[in-house]
């Protein structure tokens, strides 16, 4: 990011800066939805950065990401004590329960400007006395599903959205208003890059195919086909199998193990990779490194599609799913009802992509924008770009005006 972006009037760098913070409060693939936008604003000497986590994986992983984004200064922050980890281990859940991580760090909280939340839980804190301070909110997913136009999002005072799709959704839906959102584009993608890994993985080179179930137990494959599709691939040597299923499904260490000791038969053979939850299962590796997608409702098809590729459904819970949007991406490749010949139909989904090309750039162009156009700047530069016109126009807003001289508006040069 060049430095003429920060470029600001003498009465903007006269003014302190105003103090953000991005808090992560949920599971840690959440990190990758908003951090981005907290590289790109700890560079701008008009904000002060600091990002504050309920656990001590979030804040490593932030760290190394920063590192390696070079980032500006920012500050990383645990939330509340150690009693935090205490309440996680009771139960084996690899975050505090939100509500008490909230609670915890509520005061310190009440000293930004900002929250920046790729969740919606955080709100409860405009409860908790943080009237004052701005909420903002940055999109985790990208999906069709009704759960990422949560009521809840009306209640931010800005909101970061990754493309049209999304735009036009929730203004349909009176979650946004003019002036208090921007099309900034997807952030995770600043901080992956297209790689091919197989042979990292595998001893053989064959098309890879990704399971990547849900966590949702009315809506995942994974309770009535999971362990199904495993053994079906086990048995058939024409491709290599990643099994790396959403990070919450197996978000709880007792239950990660438990499965963990049912499939390590499975898992050692050597064209079957099994990863419940570490970092490779968040941030993209395998995404770039499928011949198709397998999986049911997870807005992760769309990370999987920004290089349009063979895909197949699992329809386990018998979802009435042809006029429904929620499962507009189900129209992007074959949906199976039952797993029986399930190798079979992988193999006949990568024959047959041709038929789904259109559909899928369509969508991702739906979800996405042109990311070709893109490519000149990053989702986290455009994010801060936007936040920060947002925010410093809400300063000046905020300022009593001096001497009768009319408000000023500050804006970052674009």
């Amino acid at each position: 990011m060049g430095r003429d972006w920060f470029d600001r009037s003498d009465a903007a760098t006269l003014a302190q800066p105003q103090r953000l913070c991005f808090f992560f409060n949920a599971q840690i693939h959440q990190l990758f939805h908003a951090l981005p936008i907290a590289i790109a604003l700890s560079r701008d000497p008009g904000f002060a950065v600091d990002v504050m986590a309920a656990t001590d994986d979030h804040l490593a992983l932030a760290r190394d990401i920063a590192t390696t984004q070079g980032a500006g200064p920012i500050r990383f922050l645990r939330c509340g004590g150690r009693w935090l980890d205490a309440l996680a281990g009771l139960t084996g859940a690899t975050i505090p329960p939100k509500i008490a991580s909230l609670i915890a760090a509520r005061r310190q909280l009440a000293e930004y400007d900002a929250i920046v939340v790729p969740e919606r839980t955080s709100l409860l804190l405009k409860r908790l006395g943080l009237s004052k301070t701005r909420f903002i909110h940055s999109c985790h997913g990208a999906g069709d599903r009704a759960v990422g136009y949560d009521r809840r999002i009306a209640q931010f005072d800005f909101v970061l959205l990754a493309g049209e799709k999304q735009r036009r959704r929730m203004l349909d839906e009176g979650l946004i208003r003019e002036g208090h959102y921007a099309i900034s584009g997807y952030n995770k993608f600043d901080l992956t890059r297209p790689q091919d890994g197989r042979n990292r993985l595998f001893a053989q080179d064959r098309p890879v195919i990704l399971y990547n179930p849900h966590f949702s137990p009315k809506l995942s494959s994974w309770p009535t086909m999971g362990e199904d599709v495993i053994h079906q691939f086990a048995r058939d040597d024409r491709f290599n199998l990643i099994v790396a299923p959403h990070v919450r499904l197996f978000d709880n260490r007792r239950k990660r193990a438990a499965m963990e000791r049912q499939l390590a038969d499975l898992a050692s053979l050597p064209h079957i990779h099994v990863d419940l939850g570490s970092r490779a299962s968040i941030d993209m590796r395998y995404v770039h490194m499928a011949s198709l997608y397998l999986g049911d409702v997870s807005s992760q098809i769309y990370e999987y599609l920004a290089r349009p590729r063979p895909c197949l459904f699992l329809n386990g819970h018998r979802a009435d799913w042809q006029e429904d949007r929620s499962y507009g991406h189900w129209h992007y490749g074959p949906v199976l009802a039952s797993t029986r010949g399930i190798t079979d139909a992988a193999a006949a989904a990568i024959a047959d992509h041709a038929a789904y090309v259109d559909a899928q750039r369509q969508g991702v162009a739906r979800t996405f924008g042109n990311l070709d156009a893109h490519s000149a700047s990053s989702a986290g530069m455009r994010a801060a770009r936007a936040l920060s016109h947002y925010l410093q126009r809400s300063q000046t807003a905020a300022r009593p005006a001096l001497d009768g001289l009319p408000r000023l508006e500050l804006a970052a040069h674009a």
